[in-house]
């Protein structure tokens, strides 16, 4: 299966070092192998690559040369460095991580102007539009709301499969990851954090209210949130508050790289799905193309309030609200475009008997079908 950053990361491996950054068992060790039958593979976390690594006995004369999870290596970023500027390119050089390798600073000199960075995300309904080309979209985006789009437990299509592969991957992440890299010892206090933003998901959390539940500082539960950050569990989505009178300023929400690990509510789940597939996006018009792009939601002290915003180049480009059934039309959409009255506006609806357009511009899109084309360049 090609994935979607394929052709692009081919482009970049005779110009720079190529860091493959994102959740774990997206995928990111199977497309760097695929991007030449011609490579020498080194994963950090055994113990005989470990060596052949410190000794730097690769096979020169491969065309591509894998290093997996070399952030776990002490001062990783000089060593990588120095090799980039003693030997260069060829062979190409691709890092692979599961960690946000530009997030540990603390472990040497900068490899500004030696790398690109391309962030591998879960499969979404665009992708598997566009490469397996089903013939119905709506049982696909079923599915992804199921057992989310991981491509193991998405193309076992297996509900049982997924329950366990869920599991383990989450006590992975917890109880190897999280110790080896961050040195945290309060795995359960973590696991609770978790299952505490379960219940908050598309809902402004409150710091110092988490640290209340967890009976700790604001300040531990911002570095924990950090850390679930950096090992691709959640990501934010921040308050746009320029030039909106009334707006809320800092309540960030979180959302789950795992849809499957949202509870059961199927607007929740739809709202977590879509932020994956857009800030999916996001990231690709970002690490491919080089744009300024972000997401955010915007809500008022009214509490009016729409789920997202994409901007792009400082501009805010499209306003999406996500509902699970066909309604009305969201009021807030009349409430913010007259702050942001050239951004699109579109209602995004799982279950639509007929999509729309208005007299003002705004749009209600089936969601199989707007997900499936999504493009936040348009």
């Amino acid at each position: 299966m090609k994935r979607y950053l394929e052709t692009l990361i081919r482009e970049d491996l005779e110009k720079k070092i190529i860091l493959i950054t994102g959740p774990r068992q997206t995928g990111k060790t199977t497309l760097a192998k695929m991007l030449s039958p011609d490579y020498d593979y080194f994963n950090f976390d055994l113990s005989e690559h470990r060596i052949a690594l410190k000794e730097k006995s690769w096979d020169r004369s491969k065309a591509l040369i894998i290093f997996d999870e070399l952030h776990k290596m002490k001062n990783w970023k000089s060593w990588l460095k120095g090799i980039y500027d003693v030997e260069g390119i060829p062979p190409s050089i691709v890092v692979t991580g599961s960690a946000k390798l530009d997030a540990y600073r603390k472990v040497g000199d900068s490899l500004a102007g030696r790398f690109f960075q391309f962030r591998l995300h879960p499969l979404d309904l665009k992708e598997i539009h566009d490469i397996l080309k089903p013939e119905d979209s709506s049982a696909e985006l079923d599915k992804l709301l199921n057992i989310g789009g991981f491509p193991e437990p998405f193309l076992t299509g297996e509900r049982r499969f997924y329950n366990r592969w869920k599991k383990s991957h989450l006590d992975i992440i917890l109880k190897q990851d999280l110790i080896d890299l961050e040195n945290v010892q309060q795995v359960a206090a973590m696991e609770t954090l978790i299952e505490l933003l379960k219940t908050k998901v598309g809902s402004p959390i409150s710091y110092s209210a988490l640290a209340r539940d967890l009976e700790c500082s604001d300040k531990t539960v911002k570095r924990w949130l950090t850390i679930l950050e950096n090992m691709y569990v959640v990501f934010k989505v921040t308050p746009f508050h320029k030039k909106i009178a009334r707006s809320i300023l800092k309540a960030p929400k979180y959302y789950f790289y795992d849809t499957g690990q949202v509870p059961e509510d199927p607007g929740i789940r739809l709202e977590n799905l879509t932020a994956c597939a857009l800030l999916k996006g996001i990231h690709f018009r970002v690490d491919c193309h080089g744009e300024n792009a972000a997401l955010h939601y915007v809500k008022n002290k009214e509490g009016k309030e729409i789920d997202f915003l994409v901007v792009r180049d400082n501009t805010p480009r499209a306003l999406i609200e996500v509902k699970n059934r066909a309604g009305a039309l969201s009021p807030s959409f009349q409430i913010f475009t007259q702050y942001f009255p050239d951004a699109k506006r579109i209602q995004v609806v799982k279950e639509l008997d007929r999509e729309k357009t208005f007299p003002d511009g705004a749009e209600m899109r089936a969601a199989h079908r707007w997900l499936a084309k999504m493009d936040i360049g348009a």
